[in-house]
């Protein structure tokens, strides 16, 4: 009976015991905020792969009493340049290395418009860089810096990412570098629909996020790269945006390999699905995209999509408007495959198309979607009667520019919307696929025949490629 008395003693002691070291290696860890510590791991081990980008750009600044005005700069042509300067701006971004070889991967608008590119390592060491390809409509940019045996950040898997799950920023917002905060994933497959930016499916974070972040990586708890930080609401609080990473990974890819975004094409004109139309033809509502125009041996010709179809999801997804449509069909790849779900006469179908890679010769590309020109930095249409009425245009002649991206060959020759193309380089034009081939192999100047107000003047404009 003693020896189990003994036997039940010390077991009760070694029990007690054990608590004891536990709780002092608790009180021990609180007493050190560090150990134990994820975020601290995470940012040790990241930190020298994230890096510092400066830019600067030459722009003219006007120093005449009449501002910027652009009837000033037509009236008195070449003289403008007399009254303003060239000087220099710098801006100021992140980024982080994807390869041992100097690859960096970061926002487009971080580094759209620069002359020169400065990439500083987190060891203090700097590079000039140059940009392997660029993508505005991603918003992403793959640079290339000259060294080797770099210290690079693993690509993760955005869409296994739950919101909910904590995730971590590091980057160098406002100038101060190498930053770190720390927040959860707040919701996924957010849009963005701004003036000059349009973007559907990033990731939403309260990770403070704040300038000079743009092109950092947003890290989960295992280290790996889920998103690419990029924009944020001003005067919000703990409200910023990813670029999901798994989206980065296939534009990144096509950069380093072609030089570009292998896009994906359908080749369709559309517009938007107004009352009356709804209403003539018996549809429920105003969602959707009315296909005016199929181009001929096109991916969508192939599938069957006629004049008057009205597009009502893409891969099961609800299309609220033509310019949603747009935006779905701009995020697919060339070879993709999309389910587009139509309403024709009254019945649905569900018609399947391939998508090409936009062929610049056959009618611009996206521009028979979006009638975007990137080299001139305008989004143009064809002239209808509800575009004569907007903007009381006197006929149907050339194209009208729905939207001028700022610091674009357009807004720094004072093109604006309203403005109508008549002619490029001395060629009529008809639907924006005209004024893409137009500019196609131009690396200068081009020369447009403009009409503004009722009176035309032709401009010669610097293309920015």
């Amino acid at each position: 009976m003693r020896n189990v008395k003994s036997i039940t003693s010390r077991v009760v002691l070694s029990a007690l015991m054990a608590v004891v070291l536990s709780l002092s290696a608790v009180s021990a860890q609180a007493q050190d905020v560090y150990t134990g510590n994820p975020v601290a791991a995470i940012f040790e081990q990241a930190s020298p792969a994230v890096v510092n980008i400066d830019t600067e750009a030459m722009v003219r600044q006007s120093v005449s009493p009449f501002g910027d005005d652009p009837f000033f700069r037509e009236f008195f042509g070449e003289r403008f340049k007399e009254f303003s300067r060239m000087v220099p701006m710098r801006g100021k971004g992140s980024g982080f290395i994807v390869s041992e070889d100097g690859k960096v991967l970061t926002n487009n608008h971080v580094v759209a418009d620069a002359d020169t590119i400065t990439v500083t390592l987190s060891d203090g060491r700097t590079f000039d860089a140059k940009i392997v390809g660029k993508d505005p409509t991603f918003d992403l940019a793959v640079l290339k810096i000259e060294a080797k045996d770099l210290p690079t950040l693993e690509l993760g898997d955005s869409e296994a990412t739950k919101v909910g799950e904590w995730a971590v920023a590091i980057g160098n917002p406002l100038g101060l570098e190498h930053t770190v905060t720390v927040g959860v994933v707040s919701a996924k497959n957010r849009s963005i629909h701004a003036r000059n930016f349009n973007f559907d499916g990033f990731l939403q974070t309260d990770a403070a996020i704040n300038p000079g972040n743009s092109g950092g990586p947003l890290l989960n708890m295992d280290g790996k790269v889920i998103g690419i930080n990029t924009a944020i609401i001003p005067y919000a609080q703990g409200i910023g945006f990813a670029i999901p990473v798994n989206m980065a990974k296939q534009v990144m890819d096509d950069i380093v390999r072609y030089g570009k975004v292998r896009r994906g094409w359908l080749g369709v004109y559309i517009q938007p699905v107004t009352r009356d139309f709804a209403e003539a033809y018996k549809l429920d509502g105003t969602d959707g995209a009315v296909v005016s125009d199929v181009v001929p041996d096109s991916p969508a010709a192939k599938a069957g999509l006629k004049r008057g179809d009205v597009i009502i999801s893409i891969d099961g997804k609800k299309v609220k408007d033509h310019q949603d449509f747009v935006m779905k069909v701009r995020h697919r790849m060339a070879g993709d495959e999309v389910a587009l779900k139509v309403v024709r006469r009254g019945e649905e179908m569900t018609l399947k198309a391939r998508l090409t890679e936009v062929d610049d010769t056959a009618g611009f590309g996206e521009a028979s979607e979006s009638g975007e020109i990137d080299s001139l930095g305008v989004k143009v249409a064809t002239v209808t009667g509800q575009l004569r009425d907007k903007y009381d245009l006197p006929s149907e002649d050339g194209l009208v520019i729905l939207s001028v991206e700022e610091r674009s060959s357009a807004a720094m020759a004072g093109l604006k919307e309203g403005d109508v193309i008549l002619e490029a380089n001395g060629h009529t034009l008809k639907t924006p696929s005209d004024l893409g081939r137009a500019l196609k192999n131009e690396k200068g100047n081009v020369v447009l025949l403009v009409r503004r107000d009722g009176r035309t003047t032709f401009m010669s404009i610097t293309l920015r490629r």
